[in-house]
């Protein structure tokens, strides 16, 4: 090996350990802090390990009402945002070239858009008709923008799909709702699981939009930004390092649930392969 492979890979290694330590370092100390003994997240000084703030978080009943307020609003953005997305992405792809710009601008534009604009402007436009600030208006004014990024997932996994399959199935008689339902849908059930999953996080973590129309509910990201003003404990640290827990978790199972069913799959595959020769 030369030295200026040698040199590059030195290089290389330095900056993935730069990498991982840039996303993973605060993570770290925040968990840390969860366990001090200190009445504010920190690790210096260590005054001591406790468990006393898990208790802390449990006896909050504010901070769970925040977080249950929270994952209602991004159950019904979900709900909202897939098939406003979905439908946007089969739009964009059915339509010439220069159309397909132009509305692919328009409907990005909320993306583009700060927060703060769209939390007022949706206030504003729903106090004309009667409708005050709550959950209501805070699922609406998400649900504008992350639509947006159910359709970009949507759009770029349609540019892998084969027209040839719809019109095979059209030629063999099924009907266009079959075809949506049995050749189309099954194709985009992976960018449709991702999304929503994107969905949940852009909800759960929106600050700026969500604090104009957010009325008398207070979702947790508004929550902990009045607690940081009134006085933050490691009880939010406590409920961070669970919510990480169980998003790493999820994703362990979830990836071993696929390896089982690819492993499956290819078993099944590979019988069938023997069966026929």
């Amino acid at each position: 090996m030369s030295a200026s492979d040698r040199l590059m890979k030195a290089l290389f290694g330095f900056y993935m350990i730069a990498f991982f330590l840039y996303l993973f370092a605060p993570l770290a100390i925040m968990g840390a802090a969860t366990f001090n003994v200190s009445r504010f997240p920190t690790v210096t000084p260590w005054q001591g390990t406790t468990l006393q703030w898990f208790d802390a978080l449990w006896a909050d009943r504010a901070m769970w009402k925040s977080l249950w307020t929270s994952i209602a609003v991004a159950f019904f953005v979900v709900l909202i945002a897939l098939p406003i997305g979905t439908a946007a992405a089969l739009l964009l792809t059915s339509l010439h070239a220069r159309a397909r710009s132009f509305l692919y601008a328009v409907m990005v534009s909320p993306l583009l858009t700060p927060g703060v604009v769209i939390g007022i402007a949706t206030l504003v436009l729903w106090r004309q008709l009667g409708v005050g600030g709550g959950v209501f208006l805070i699922v609406v004014a998400q649900a504008s923008f992350i639509s947006c990024y159910v359709m970009l997932m949507i759009a770029a996994r349609l540019q892998r799909f084969d027209p040839a399959q719809e019109e095979a199935a059209l030629g063999l008689g099924a009907s266009k709702f079959m075809v949506f339902r049995r050749v189309l849908l099954p194709f985009l059930k992976p960018a449709l699981f991702a999304a929503g999953f994107l969905a949940v996080l852009q909800s759960i973590e929106n600050y700026n939009t969500t604090l104009f129309v957010r009325g008398f509910d207070t979702p947790l990201t508004v929550y902990i930004a009045t607690k940081v003003r009134t006085g933050l404990t490691p009880a939010v640290n406590a409920l961070a390092l669970i919510m990480i827990a169980v998003t790493i978790v999820g994703a362990v199972a979830y990836e071993v649930m696929r390896r089982r069913g690819a492993a499956r799959q290819g078993g099944v595959t590979g019988a069938e392969g023997a069966t026929s020769a």
